[in-house]
């Protein structure tokens, strides 16, 4: 059975990369995750929120698992998002990512329906026995309307290869009424940007990160900090990271993380629909935003 992988540090959510008519650039994509890799980040994660992963179909999810495979190179980890309608295709998905040589999944509730806790542990405990690679489950209660309670993870202790959690509830009592609970048994990673250093100072292990995309190296920089308990760096660099990780829990947080990756020169802003980029005085809102944490970058950085 499958033993923790050792996941920790900043893992960003890498975006999904889009030509003028919407189809799947691969090169691009590839070049901001080269990027991200080069810049020192500890994985990747795909297919998540932020890449969109639900906008694609089947032959681009596994095109875009391929590219990031042959980008990361074992450098790093690569974990792949499994969001489906169904149960089966979940498996099916998760079978592919597999054969394909990614090197972990990070795994949601099913879209749409909301599952009672018996429904949601039969979701995981059958997409985790169709595979052999690691397992992130991901809690996102405000976005999926789905919350991975204590009873679930209680249920699914016994399932080798479910090794983590991407914790996205606002709720940073999670940090401590798991480990409480579970011990050791599940690492955490921290899933909402401006929750992280409350997330990390409680024990996550790691961080999930939409705004690493844009500023990668002051994400790693208070991550750094937090390990060596440096707690004035990491206060410092969070209040100056605070106004656009709090961009990470709006509903528009994928055309305002994309647009913040375009202003630093690392993406395009383009989305598919059915989100749309950002206009009017949204659009001006973020870009201020982003060139006035660019002009006031932290030395520590």
């Amino acid at each position: 059975m499958t033993t923790s992988p050792g996941w920790s540090g900043v893992f960003p959510a890498a975006t999904t990369q889009f030509t003028e008519d919407l189809s799947l650039d691969i090169d691009a994509t590839q070049k901001v995750q080269e990027a991200l890799v080069r810049d020192g980040v500890h994985g990747l994660v795909i297919l998540g929120t932020v890449g969109e992963g639900n906008t694609l179909d089947f032959k681009e999810k596994l095109a875009v698992m391929a590219a990031t495979r042959d980008v990361s190179a074992g450098r790093v980890p690569v974990i792949a998002g499994i969001s489906e309608f169904t149960t089966a295709q979940a498996v099916v998905v998760a079978r592919e990512a597999e054969k394909l040589g990614v090197d972990g999944l990070m795994v949601l509730p099913a879209m749409v329906y909301v599952p009672t806790d018996n429904e949601l542990e039969y979701h995981f405990r059958t997409i985790a026995a169709a595979t052999n690679l690691p397992i992130m489950l991901y809690n996102n209660p405000p976005a999926y309307r789905v919350d991975i309670s204590t009873d679930v993870l209680a249920r699914l202790a016994d399932v080798k290869n479910i090794v983590a959690i991407k914790e996205s509830a606002p709720n940073t009592r999670r940090f401590v009424d798991l480990p409480n609970l579970f011990g050791d048994r599940f690492t955490l990673f921290a899933g909402l940007d401006d929750v992280a250093l409350e997330g990390m100072l409680l024990g996550a292990r790691g961080w999930v990160s939409g705004l690493t995309n844009a500023f990668p190296k002051e994400s790693l920089a208070l991550v750094e900090a937090v390990r060596k308990g440096d707690l004035k760096t990491a206060l410092a660099i969070y209040s100056w990271f605070m106004p656009l990780l709090h961009l990470d829990a709006q509903h528009d947080l994928v055309q305002s993380i994309k647009l913040a990756e375009c202003v630093m020169g690392r993406g395009s802003e383009r989305v598919r629909p059915p989100r749309l980029s950002l206009s009017g005085d949204r659009r001006k809102e973020v870009i201020a935003m982003v060139e006035k944490a660019a002009a006031t970058r932290p030395m520590s950085a």
